[in-house]
């Protein structure tokens, strides 16, 4: 199995942030976008990188924003590692064979948008969060009514929505985001831009989700990034990855239960039957923790693309 790459250093170049996952540098009038195989789970970063998981998140992201493009405008310059590197040259970073193969598959150039303060999350069945707010209110025996939105009674975990829904959350700097109404978002950011970020979302998530449905993945639910460049609406960030998407093999897929899938909910099962109390340090995950958790990733990737990752 390939090395993992969690640490990305260019000299010459100013890192504008770190994030848990990406590394993001200024190059010319454009950010540097890097996917390192870092992976985060209960808000804490793991000591343990998963091989190719930044090629997958970054590679997969390409691969929607092209599909998704009569739908909206997304931030994507080029993923090209040589047209990077000539970029990051021209912008007074040090160059090197190393890097080219540290960036390669992992790097984004992108335009540079002003993030909206809003996780724009749609779901389409009832897991996670959603699934414990609906038990929490009593939700299986009288329905309830979540963030403004009525869900009927004696739905189970995993069931199908009626319709997919429009849950946008905070972006909390730490911490979990939480979940929040449409009127809330509304309030925060304009009722006009909250519309449009609402049709959007869920038009995005229904073309997607036949996409993938066609091709033996169930998406479950997924979160979208949304800034503004150039006075128009732009989706950035990534999309439709495990990262920041529930994916769930639709050959399988049984109602009334968790189901298996391919993102890293099996590293989050794996940490809680450790006994780990999901406060920093986060533990060393185990060989066979990272290459299962890789081969999900990877998994994820070959269905969705119809090839496997190659770099």
């Amino acid at each position: 199995m390939a090395n993992a790459v969690t640490d990305i250093q260019i000299p010459g170049l100013r890192k504008r942030a770190t994030g848990k996952v990406r590394d993001i540098f200024e190059v010319r009038d454009a950010l540097l976008i890097v996917a390192t195989d870092r992976v985060s789970a209960y808000d804490s970063v793991m000591p343990t990188g998963i091989p190719l998981k930044g090629a997958v998140l970054n590679l997969l992201s390409e691969f929607w924003f092209r599909h998704l493009r009569p739908l909206t405008v997304n931030h994507v310059i080029s993923t090209d590692t040589a047209f990077i590197m000539d970029w990051i040259a021209e912008s007074g970073g040090t160059v090197s064979d190393a890097l080219f193969e540290q960036l390669h598959g992992r790097a984004m150039l992108a335009v540079e948008a002003q993030i909206v303060p809003v996780e724009c999350v749609v779901r389409g069945y009832l897991a996670g969060s959603l699934w414990a707010e609906y038990c929490a209110e009593g939700g299986p025996q009288r329905g309830a009514e979540l963030h403004g939105i009525q869900l009927p009674p004696g739905l189970r975990e995993s069931d199908q929505l009626p319709t997919p829904i429009f849950t946008p959350a905070t972006k909390a700097a730490t911490g979990h985001d939480i979940n929040i109404s449409v009127a809330t978002m509304a309030r925060a950011i304009g009722e006009e831009t909250t519309n449009r970020l609402a049709e959007l979302c869920l038009s995005i998530y229904t073309r997607a989700a036949a996409i993938a449905r066609e091709r033996g993945i169930i998406i479950a639910d997924t979160k979208f990034e949304f800034g503004t460049h150039a006075g128009s609406l732009i989706l950035a960030d990534e999309a439709l990855t495990p990262d920041s998407s529930r994916f769930w093999d639709a050959e399988t897929y049984t109602p009334g239960t968790g189901q298996a899938s391919f993102d890293k909910q099996y590293l989050r099962d794996w940490l809680v039957a450790s006994g780990w109390n999901k406060e920093p340090p986060a533990p060393n995950l185990p060989q066979e923790v990272v290459e299962g958790t890789s081969q999900r990733y990877l998994e994820a990737y070959r269905r969705l693309t119809g090839h496997p990752l190659t770099l």
